[in-house]
């Protein structure tokens, strides 16, 4: 219960920042070019808090954290009094409507600028992208990358840290072929690029990892048999297991690898495991029955137990920081990767190459949200920045309703020279919010299937 608050509170946190940035934007656009704004809001329905300001807006946070919106002075919505007629949205010349809408999206971006460059100021630890294992015979196992390699770039985009290879490899779902660029240890500064055929790679980011179907894992440090953390209440805890612990056989079958023990428990919901347990030199036999998970692939037993990890090596280890000034393009640069990553993924989505199981919706963004929280303000602050950026992309898919449908009709007016019929704009409104609302349902009905 306590997670789940939590991720409430870090999504309502999260939500209310990204939406006060966009709608500020369309606010402050507004303003600049003369059109009164009666209200800007943050949220939906009832107000719980309102202040009025000096030209007379109306602020407020209402009850339902699901959006917001500027309303504005509009001679389509309502009857304009003639000395006012200058300050309406609807007597606005079209490139400063224009300007009105796109500045909501274009905030976001801006405002994913600034987190990421507060990200990169802060500092957080990174380890260098070297491979662990090489699956024998797979994809890139036939293109020549071997165990120990460090992953310089990929398509030319440098690959610093392992969340960066991964944005990579997944921008690449769909594409024939990519370019490898990696260091090995024998040959230290010397880098070589190898070209890896992706016609045969095929997988459901549901359930499986990018770099496990190309073939490959990453380096980390030696998993012990010994347990470092035991949940007060799990399976583990309840049949006896302590901190300390070394699991020595499963059901009479030694265990050399914790991958081996953890498959056991996987394998086996609600089933009793007949342990040996190594504990202050002696051998203690343990029944263990794991834990029920449900899962969309079926039931998944889980025990809350976690290995002892051995030390990274210090020159695998980095911090990804960097001064005040050269921040600033690093922050630009993970904005536009992120940009390109999610305009591919979006092209991906429409060509079937991606499919609709993978949106998300508010439930796994708030369980985004609460585990970035917990890690520290800058995982935080890169979490709202990804977030940023994809609220910022959605409203500019020309779907009316949405602000690129808006920019969609304005373009439209500027070919016709005349705005666009309100019968047309309004069985476009209508379209729009079917497919929108059609989208969000899929959406959320992933994250209750994910639960």
């Amino acid at each position: 219960m306590t997670s789940i608050l939590w991720n409430f509170a870090s999504f309502i946190v999260a939500l209310g920042i990204l939406v006060a940035v966009h709608e500020y934007g369309h606010f402050w656009v507004a303003r600049k070019c003369g059109v009164k704004v009666h209200k800007f809001s943050i949220g939906f329905g009832k107000s719980i808090w309102k202040k009025i300001g000096k030209t007379g807006t109306e602020y407020s946070i209402s009850v339902i954290p699901l959006g917001g919106y500027v309303k504005m002075l509009d001679g389509r919505v309502e009857e304009v009094a003639e000395h006012e007629q200058n300050q309406a949205f609807d007597k606005k010349k079209l490139w400063q409507r224009s300007a009105i809408v796109a500045a909501g999206p274009l905030a976001n971006f801006l405002f994913a600028v600034l987190a990421y460059w507060l990200v990169f100021l802060i500092g957080i630890p990174a380890v260098k992208p070297v491979i662990g294992e090489v699956t024998p015979n797979s994809i890139v196992a036939q293109a020549g990358i071997q165990q120990g390699m460090e992953l310089k770039s990929i398509d030319g985009v440098k690959t610093a840290d392992w969340e960066s290879v991964n944005m990579r490899l997944i921008s690449r779902i769909g594409d024939d072929q990519m370019t490898v660029t990696v260091t090995s240890p024998e040959e230290v500064g010397q880098e070589q690029t190898f070209v890896v055929d992706l016609n045969g790679w095929n997988f459901d980011p549901e359930k499986e990892s990018a770099m496990g179907t190309l073939g490959f894992r990453p380096y980390s440090p030696e998993i012990f048999l010994t347990f470092a953390h035991v949940q007060e209440g799990g399976a583990a805890d309840e049949a006896g297991l302590k901190v300390g612990d070394t699991v020595l056989s499963v059901n009479g079958n030694s265990v050399s690898e914790w991958q081996d023990f953890a498959s056991h428990i996987r394998d086996n919901p609600g089933l009793p495991l007949q342990l040996e347990v190594n504990r202050d030199g002696m051998t203690v036999p343990i029944t263990l029955t794991p834990g029920v998970r449900e899962t969309r692939e079926g039931d998944m037993g889980f025990a809350g137990v976690s290995p002892e990890v051995g030390e990274w090596p210090e020159e695998y280890r980095f911090d990804l920081r960097f001064g005040p000034v050269e921040s600033v393009g690093k922050a630009i640069e993970k904005t536009k990767q992120v940009i390109s990553l999610t305009l591919s993924m979006l092209k991906k989505l429409v060509v079937g190459d991606v499919g609709l199981n993978n949106l998300s919706g508010p439930i796994s963004i708030a369980k985004g949200a609460g585990a970035t929280a917990d890690y520290g303000i800058a995982y935080f602050l890169g979490f709202l920045a990804l977030i940023s950026i994809n609220l910022g992309i959605i409203n500019l898919v020309p779907l009316p309703i949405l602000d690129g449908g808006h920019l969609l009709f304005f373009a439209v007016e500027a070919v016709i020279r005349r705005p666009v019929p309100e019968k047309i704009q309004e069985m476009g409104y209508r379209v729009g919010g079917a497919i929108v609302f059609a989208l969000m349902s899929i959406a959320i009905l992933n994250d209750f299937m994910r639960l």
